[in-house]
């Protein structure tokens, strides 16, 4: 008797190829920043970074429109997010300004680097724990990779938005210190807002597309101008995701009739 074949098809579908080559072209972008760092120039290493976001706010969702979910997709993922996010803007800062602190400039720079890829390796250990009390009320843990990355990358926004005039900022005890601050709030356990959690008034949906379309032709016409402004706005968000945490968990202990905690708790 004959065994019947096996017609199971082996290979990758096409449908998890493509998100996963968004996601590798990523990484080439995020490392191209450093090539251009290098050669000194500073717009072409941002945009790089810049560019590297956008990418990686695209291959998810490509992923699940497709279908093409996996595990592999996730793990090259957070691995592009080390290289993209993590070393190359720690790079980009060092050739920068942070090279010219001989000993320590490179140690602010590897704390950002080596913070970043702290807060990749605990989203991969919790992507299949079931209490995650930020995730399930619609909030992330600390600043996420591709912010953090635009974040750091602030002083430079300034500098060039300034036309290079304000040489204050182009100073190693100025940005090391704020190369810190980022760091900590990338292992920070602090509640930030989850842009794929919000929600929209129906009554506001085209002003929203209106500030959105404005906020692209901004980018194209002052682009350092405009994410000076983006990146300051995030940062004045935080406190107010803190509190609407707060807000949460307490609703929370009150419907599972435990006493509501006063203040802003030490969260998880």
């Amino acid at each position: 008797m004959i065994a019947p074949r096996n017609h199971s098809r082996r290979g990758i579908p096409l449908r998890a190829v493509i998100p996963n080559a968004v996601t590798a072209l990523a990484l080439c972008v995020g490392l191209t920043g450093v090539r251009f760092a290098i050669a000194g120039e500073w717009e072409k290493a941002v945009a790089a970074i810049v560019f590297a976001g956008v990418l990686d706010g695209m291959d998810g969702r490509i992923a699940r429109m497709l279908k093409g979910q996996s595990r592999f997709g996730a793990e090259l993922d957070s691995l592009s997010d080390v290289i993209a996010f993590g070393v190359s803007p720690a790079i980009i800062l060092h050739l920068w300004v942070l090279q010219y602190w001989p000993r320590f400039g490179w140690i602010f720079a590897l704390a950002y680097a080596v913070c970043m890829a702290l807060r990749l390796a605990r989203f991969n250990a919790n992507i299949d724990v079931e209490d995650q009390p930020h995730k399930s009320a619609g909030f992330l843990t600390g600043v996420p990779a591709p912010v953090g990355a635009g974040l750091l990358l602030l002083p430079v926004y300034l500098w060039m938005a300034s036309d290079r005039q304000w040489d204050w900022l182009h100073n190693y005890y100025v940005v090391a210190p704020w190369a810190a601050l980022v760091a900590f709030l990338a292992i920070s356990n602090v509640a930030t807002f989850s842009w794929t959690s919000l929600r929209l008034r129906r009554n506001v949906r085209l002003e929203a597309i209106v500030v959105i379309a404005l906020m692209g032709g901004a980018l194209v016409s002052a682009p350092w101008h405009t994410l000076t402004v983006m990146s300051s706005l995030y940062l004045a968000l935080i406190p107010f995701s803190v509190l609407s945490y707060a807000r949460v968990k307490r609703l929370r202990a009150v419907a599972a009739g435990a006493p509501p905690v006063d203040g802003v708790d030490a969260q998880r």
